[in-house]
């Protein structure tokens, strides 16, 4: 079974995009023929004609340079990548915006020397600052275009590329008897340090978020970014966390195998060995709460408690690097019962550790990662989009950060969505999947049947008429 992509409501959105966009080009007044009959006769006119016709795409191109993110190493040259290569981050400023978005990037992790010199070989740039691009193009959240970021596309923007292989979470600089840095948690602290000097200090919210490895990196260090912005005086700025796709569980392997590398490494044993390999620092509430164990705050289910900070969590319930560290793998062969009844008890547990998060958003997708996706507006959780989701939570936080008593959330603007049903893909607005090995979309009937769902003896679960059920699903439902 393949890769999930973005939805079917992003492609129709596509398409009314286009169409306009393209009448415009056709039909709009910066209109500039050239007359090659010209050239023999009149050199003077042409050139008049070549330099108007640059002028008039200049705006063009210099408005796509300007809403790229441009790249700046740290001035602090001691805090680095694995490799020792300067750290950086990439940079979108909003002069007229009060807010900032950091975001962390993610990509698993190596949890010692074996497991980081193989990644070094094969994933270089999750290691390296040496072959950066000098831009990024934001997408998603990170958009700058209203129509696919309609709340945040003027925030000020800040990519921090994941070069640490630590979760974001080590304060290890290289020795000589290392051979690798792990100084994700003191990247972040440089970078805040450096926005502070590029308008940070004047800011009314700073939304910390991050995307897998990300999302548990936004959970780590949400709390200590308040406390140096605090320390430093800038009281006013609300900190707020983003954890998008990095709530995991420390839950048993549907196949127990040796921890040789990192995706078939129980995530518990990973994590214990990356931990002290790092130098990883955790949220010293958490820290308190499980001293002697910290490794245990790297799973969302056990820091979540302990943060000070308003964290929004975005998680699918059948997440593809869950099932990946699980030992399920969804590709080839049809999946065994038992394998299917792990997964659906793998959603059953997630929707159970989410259950009291009040600020969430959990469709029943088989998926990984939604908030740089371009089509993360499609995907609806009771007929709710995470961007309407986040926006109600933006409100509900400013309603109540000048009073004691909290209020209820608005009519309309409901902040905890998880959706109830129970297999993989039983959202209608889920993305896309395509078949790995064909690369033709699948419908949900095909990939259930293909994940061995047996429609007879799941509608005597439901306590449905099987066939009510079969229509359901053929019609995406």
């Amino acid at each position: 079974v393949g890769r999930v992509r973005g939805g079917r409501a992003h492609a129709r959105r596509l398409q009314q995009q286009q169409v306009p966009a393209y009448r415009e080009r056709v039909d709009g007044p910066e209109s500039f023929p050239l007359d090659f009959t010209a050239v023999e006769g009149n050199m003077n006119n042409f050139m008049v004609q070549i330099k108007n016709l640059a002028q008039s795409l200049y705006p063009c191109s210099a408005q796509k340079l300007d809403q790229d993110m441009k790249l700046h190493f740290l001035r602090n040259v001691s805090v680095t990548c694995n490799d020792g290569s300067p750290a950086g981050y990439y940079i979108k400023e909003s002069h007229g915006s009060k807010r900032w978005l950091i975001f962390l990037e993610g990509g698993w992790y190596c949890f010692n020397r074996q497991t980081c010199d193989s990644r070094y070989e094969t994933m270089r740039r999750l290691m390296s600052s040496t072959k950066w691009p000098q831009t990024r193009t934001g997408t998603g959240i990170l958009s700058p275009q209203p129509e696919e970021n309609p709340h945040w596309w003027n925030a000020n923007m800040v990519f921090i590329p994941y070069c640490s292989s630590d979760v974001w979470s080590g304060v290890t600089p290289k020795t000589e008897h290392s051979d690798y840095a792990f100084m994700g948690s003191l990247i972040i602290k440089e970078v805040v340090n450096e926005l502070l000097l590029k308008g940070l200090d004047n800011a009314k919210v700073l939304l910390l978020a991050g995307s897998s490895a990300g999302g548990t990196g936004a959970l780590l260090n949400v709390d200590q970014v308040a406390e140096q912005l605090a320390s430093q005086g800038h009281t006013a700025v609300q900190v707020r966390g983003l954890a998008d796709s990095g709530w995991f569980l420390d839950n048993k392997q549907y196949k127990f195998t040796d921890c040789l590398d990192t995706i078939s490494c129980a995530p518990t044993e990973a994590i214990k060995r990356g931990s002290r390999y790092w130098g990883g620092q955790v949220p010293e509430s958490c820290r308190q709460a499980h001293l002697g164990e910290e490794w245990n705050c790297f799973f969302g289910y056990k820091v979540y408690p302990t943060l000070k900070s308003p964290v929004f969590v975005v998680q699918w319930l059948f997440d593809e690097a869950q099932l990946t560290v699980d030992n399920i793998h969804l590709t080839g062969q049809p999946v065994h019962e038992g394998q299917w009844r792990y997964i659906q008890n793998l959603g059953q547990e997630l929707r159970g550790t989410l259950r009291e998060v009040p600020a969430l958003f959990a469709p029943a997708c088989l998926s990984h990662e939604l908030i740089t996706r371009s089509y993360w507006m499609d995907i609806q959780v009771k007929g709710t989009s995470l961007p309407r989701a986040l926006h109600c939570w933006d409100r509900s936080l400013q309603d109540n950060s000048h009073q004691k008593q909290k209020t209820p959330p608005m009519r309309g603007c409901p902040l905890h969505l998880i959706d109830s049903c129970p297999w993989p893909h039983c959202n209608p607005s889920c993305p896309t999947i395509r078949d790995q090995l064909t690369g033709q979309e699948m419908s949900v009937i095909q990939f259930l049947k293909h994940m061995g769902f047996d429609v007879q003896k799941m509608a005597e679960q439901q306590g449905m008429d099987p066939r009510k059920l079969l229509g359901m699903l053929n019609n995406g439902s």
